[in-house]
């Protein structure tokens, strides 16, 4: 008998693991308003910005056919400039807070995208909360190099009430 309701139990536990509500993104963004340049101030540890040592920018501009020119750049250990283009492209354009970005481009073919969902705004888009729906990867962005503490405090409650780990946060040297 202990050993059937340990099973239960075990079960029902990851399946509400699994069935973990997506985390929830803004419910408009104002793309005009969204573009230009944006400071990390910090992230969850990924391998794709493993060599980024300080200076972390994303930079966002329009296309003609309303796709995102992502330009991220960051300064390593040598202080050399580590530069990724890529490309986004809104996925629901009622809130324009959910899109997808690739940064690999074989002869014109974007063959990888992944979430870029805004979860959180500054009321006047002064900060930037984005996650991915599977929590593996967040970003606080800052139109400035720092970010006061009660707006960073804010961002962060952000990430944690989407079920993020923020103990895992790491904070960008601007």
């Amino acid at each position: 008998m202990k050993i059937l309701t340990i099973f239960i139990i075990t079960a029902i536990s990851l399946l509400g693991q699994n069935m973990q509500k997506d985390p929830v993104t803004v419910d408009f963004v104002n793309l005009q308003k969204y573009i230009g340049k944006w400071y990390e101030i910090a992230k969850l540890p990924n391998w794709f910005q493993k060599s980024c040592n300080k200076g972390t920018v994303a930079e966002y501009s329009i296309n003609e056919d309303g796709n995102i020119n992502v330009k991220n750049s960051c300064y390593e250990s040598d202080n050399s400039l580590n530069t990724a283009n890529g490309l986004a492209k809104v996925v629901n354009a009622k809130t324009n807070a959910k899109l997808k970005v690739s940064f690999v481009n074989i002869l014109g073919i974007r063959l990888f995208w992944g979430d870029y969902w805004i979860l959180g705004l500054g009321p006047n888009y002064e900060y930037s909360v984005v996650g991915t729906g599977n929590r593996k990867y967040a970003w606080i962005l800052s139109r400035t190099k720092e970010l006061d503490k009660k707006l960073l405090d804010e961002a962060i409650g952000v990430l944690k009430k989407n079920g993020f780990d923020v103990n895992k946060l790491e904070y960008t040297k601007q």
